[in-house]
């Protein structure tokens, strides 16, 4: 089949810097649809009817004209944060043709002469800028794609907010263009309050000395949570975690969340996991989404409402965890039905009511029962000696596949 569609990356010098099959593809198209700015990097000899993409965004304009000959105008790499991604899932491979430019990251990092190879590279076009905060580390490198030119300040806020102010930003404005400008500074010390809107923004990660240490991997200090309580504490966290086993792309049930402690690591873990974070409680659903934003993965999605019944319609998952609830009527019945074949559910315990539940249903379904038994150095006049909290039963299981 021959591509009806034909994606062109355009950078900011316009299409004088497109290469030979970009321009033979604009100059026969019957139409041209992209944003005005890039609209308006085209010549007149272009003749091509030009159409503006609609406000709120939608794919509609060359979804309806499918077979028309239709270029689509991105900025730089259309498969980078771009247009071409999304055309991608809609649009079969053999009916379209990609025609990239160098991505504006391509670009910063040649600028900055930083390998690519070793930056993470982030997107706060339509996103919360919160999504920075799972990357954070000393020594870590980010190229950020700015939403506009209020991003830079937004950045260099959550910087500071995180004890990241000695962290040095690089702003690069209209890279490859005649108005390429660079500009310099710290986030601690940061004034320039407005940008050019097409910017990206290159940090060079600096932690002041006392800032909190955030793995990725699962066991962040109970500190790392606000919490009223309610919370799967960190070394019982981190043998959950081990057990649910999150591979990317994965979705979880995080039922009874709490705090949404284990929804919140399991998508630290991969920026392709997911989790839907089931809670009843008022207080604990405002608790779930500061802790979301605060760990960086504003993503989690928050289901108010109680199980079993919050769970009907929801996507299938991958795994479930089940921190509270065990004991309710239909919460097992109800996840275990919902599971996908092949993923996991692990339940913890601490009442003898829960625990039998957990037992019962072992007998029933398979799985492990482990019981943790944790105890922590705690001050006893002088001295001092082991407290031991509360043990821990944990089941574990995985739904088999059909025969």
């Amino acid at each position: 089949m021959t591509p009806w569609l034909t994606v062109v990356g355009i950078g900011e010098d316009g299409f004088k810097g497109l290469g030979k099959n970009a321009r033979h593809a604009l100059l026969k198209a019957s139409r041209i649809i992209g944003a005005q700015r890039q609209l308006d990097l085209l010549p007149a000899c272009i003749r091509g009817e030009r159409q503006l993409w609609p406000s709120p965004f939608s794919l509609e304009p060359v979804l309806t004209r499918r077979g028309e000959s239709i270029c689509v105008l991105a900025s730089g790499d259309p498969m980078f944060f771009g247009v071409g991604a999304s055309l991608a899932r809609q649009v079969a491979s053999d009916e379209m043709l990609i025609l990239p430019a160098p991505s504006s990251c391509s670009l910063a990092a040649a600028r900055m002469g930083w390998p690519l190879q070793d930056v993470v590279t982030l997107s706060v076009v339509a996103r919360p800028v919160a999504a920075l905060n799972a990357q954070l580390a000393s020594g870590q490198r980010l190229l950020v794609l700015s939403n506009d030119g209020r991003s830079p300040a937004a950045i260099a806020a959550l910087l500071r907010e995180r004890g990241y102010g000695p962290s040095r930003l690089t702003v690069l404005e209209h890279l490859g263009g005649e108005a390429e400008r660079r500009v310099d500074g710290t986030a601690g010390d940061w004034n320039n309050d407005a940008m050019a809107d097409l910017n990206l923004i290159a940090i060079d990660c600096i932690a002041e000395p006392n800032a909190p240490r955030l793995s990725r991997l699962a066991g962040l200090p109970d500190s790392a949570f606000k919490h009223d309580g309610q919370l799967t504490k960190r070394d019982v966290r981190a043998i959950t975690l081990a057990r649910l086993a999150p591979m990317p792309g994965e979705l979880l049930w995080d039922v009874g969340a709490g705090s949404g402690s284990i929804g919140i690591e399991w998508m630290r873990t991969h920026p392709s996991c997911r989790a839907l974070a089931i809670e009843a409680d008022d207080g604990r659903q405002r608790l779930i989404e500061h802790n979301r934003d605060a760990l960086g993965v504003p993503g989690l999605q928050l289901i108010r409402g109680r199980a079993p019944q919050a769970l009907e319609g929801l996507e299938r998952p991958d795994a479930i965890f089940i921190g509270g609830g065990v004991t309710r009527e239909g919460v097992l019945e109800t996840c275990w039905a919902a599971l996908k074949p092949g993923g996991r559910l692990i339940a913890n315990a601490v009442t003898l009511q829960s625990e039998m539940t957990l037992m019962a249903w072992r007998e029933q379904h398979g799985g492990e029962l482990t019981r943790i038994h944790i105890a922590q150095a705690q001050p006893l006049g002088d001295f001092d000696t082991w407290r031991q909290a509360l043990p821990i039963t944990v089941l574990d299981l995985t739904k088999p596949h059909a025969p």
